[in-house]
């Protein structure tokens, strides 16, 4: 049994859009906010996470 796992980028901001990436595939476009004390946030469509730079070190652990 394998799990997926999410895709996940590093952004450098803390409010990003996201929409998918499949174009008409894709999902309505949502605004997010990157809570500061966790660094990141998961979409609710898609759940592609979006982590701060300032905590893509702790990420990896």
């Amino acid at each position: 049994m394998t799990t997926e796992v999410p895709e996940t980028e590093i952004v450098t901001t803390w409010r990003v859009a996201c929409d998918g990436g499949e174009g008409a595939l894709g999902h309505p476009r949502v605004w997010l906010q990157i809570p500061e004390d966790t660094g990141f946030v998961e979409c609710g469509y898609c759940d592609k996470r979006y982590i701060h730079e300032s905590f893509a070190d702790a990420a990896k652990t």
